[in-house]
């Protein structure tokens, strides 16, 4: 995915003569904190509610006061990975998006992220979560994937992170199986730290309950 992809098709951009009013309307309205101020194709910059609040006449054209804009924007054919690593620098609502030639083709903001990830995350799909714990060494996708597949499982989405200097993964999986407890038995026995899952209720009592039992056939032994 690319940041063409991701333009919004109704958010606007302002120009010089529209008002401070205006644009905190516009934002109301979008639920954002950002605007984009562009000239015919020409992006001039972003422009925050704090700034307009900081006007003494925000209901005059905007391009009447002496603005002290930003100007942060990516290109059409960067990955999204780009836009979101530049809205969370700069902790911004809105990401201009340009041609090659500068020229401003429209803006990505973050609720288009949000459901871009949501998407891309299987979110919306049925299934249960696992989050395993484990060192960096020990990571092999091939391994969690045969351990899922040997299930009747599917892996929907996947992400790993790490702690700040810390040699452990958290890896977070969604399969497509709201019952894990067969899939969480398997990973315990190949010696995985299951950190945490999430299923339906039911299912969650159904796996405490084996657990119990198991426990019990060990303290009769």
């Amino acid at each position: 995915m690319i940041a063409k992809e991701l333009i919004s098709e109704v958010v606007p951009a302002l120009k010089t003569s529209d008002t401070g009013l205006k644009a905190l309307s516009w934002m109301e309205i979008f639920r954002i904190s950002h605007l984009p101020i562009v000239n015919n194709k020409e992006f001039l910059g972003l422009i925050s509610d704090t700034d307009i609040y900081d006007l003494n006449l925000a209901d005059e054209p905007i391009g009447n006061h002496n603005l002290s804009l930003f100007s942060p924007f990516v290109l059409a054919g960067q990955h999204i990975y780009e836009v979101i690593e530049l809205v969370s620098r700069l902790n911004l609502t809105v990401v201009p998006v340009l041609d090659d030639k500068k020229n401003y083709l429209g803006l990505i903001t973050t609720n288009d992220l949000i459901q871009y990830f949501a998407d891309l995350m299987a979110v919306k799909n049925p299934g249960g979560i696992i989050v395993l714990e484990l060192h960096q060494n020990d990571y092999s996708l091939i391994k969690i994937a045969e351990i899922i597949e040997s299930n009747d499982a599917k892996i929907l989405s996947l992400y790993i992170s790490s702690p700040d200097e810390s040699m452990k993964l958290e890896v977070i999986l969604k399969v497509n199986r709201t019952d894990l407890t067969s899939i969480i038995h398997t990973f315990e026995r190949f010696n995985y730290n299951i950190k945490a899952s999430f299923m339906a209720e039911d299912e969650m009592d159904s796996l405490y309950n084996s657990r119990f039992e198991s426990f019990m056939k060990y303290l009769n032994i």
